[in-house]
């Protein structure tokens, strides 16, 4: 998808890239956008457009490098789209596709013996996405948010060097994927198994695309920060 700006329509984003649903929901927007443009939107519901812009563009386009952002951005924004985000897979990501999974279990005879295993790997893969947002949340959006009130003057307390937590969540759902698409055999209700599926990889997606926008954007604000 070509880049956006303040003149493209925000049904032209959602029909393109339907993935942006979620995102726009973490800004305030939802369904209904009629023929608005993004800098229209943007106003009305009082948002930075440049930050909404570059978010959506970062969002969808795995080429894009925000370089300019990096210094025209407080942490404190990324930090909250990123905590709506985290809030986004802990209330609905993660439920729905649990719901999924102990629908198509209770449907399947007891001796498919491979779809219960495949449900205990997505419970690790639950274990460790929610082990991610917890050091989010207690550990590495405060520490540089205080890094960012150091920086303006406004906290005396040294600066805390935190890095960001280090997993491999996208290969351990890829690996969940696969094993679904090629080890998924006997007697099961296959509808019920491609509605697992389709939400497994609509959170690989949605955590693969923010992932980027924790990378190129937050990790050099964080890093900048320490360095001042």
């Amino acid at each position: 998808m070509t880049l956006i700006n303040q003149d493209t329509k925000l049904c032209d984003v959602i029909l393109q890239e339907p993935s942006t649903i979620t995102v726009l929901d973490r800004f305030g927007i939802s369904l209904g956008v009629g023929d608005a443009r993004i800098g229209d939107a943007c106003q009305e519901h009082g948002i930075d457009v440049y930050f909404f812009t570059t978010i959506l563009n970062t969002y969808i386009n795995e080429n894009y490098f925000p370089q300019t952002a990096l210094l025209a951005f407080s942490a404190s924004k990324i930090i909250d789209y990123l905590a709506k985000t985290n809030e986004y897979y802990e209330k609905n990501v993660i439920p729905n596709i649990e719901r999924h999974f102990a629908f198509l279990i209770s449907k399947t005879p007891a001796q498919n013996s491979n779809l219960v295993l495949m449900r205990q790997f997505f419970d690790e893969v639950k274990t460790e996405l929610l082990q991610r947002i917890e050091h989010d949340r207690n550990k590495w959006f405060p520490a540089i948010a205080m890094n960012e009130m150091k920086s303006i003057g406004k906290m005396p307390s040294p600066v805390m060097d935190v890095e960001d937590f280090n997993d491999p969540i996208e290969e351990k759902i890829d690996d969940l994927i696969n094993m679904l698409i090629v080890h998924l055999k006997g007697d099961y209700d296959h509808n019920l198994g491609y509605a697992v599926v389709t939400a497994i990889f609509s959170l690989k997606k949605d955590i693969k695309q923010n992932n980027r926008i924790r990378n190129r954007i937050l990790m050099p604000i964080s890093q900048a920060l320490i360095q001042r």
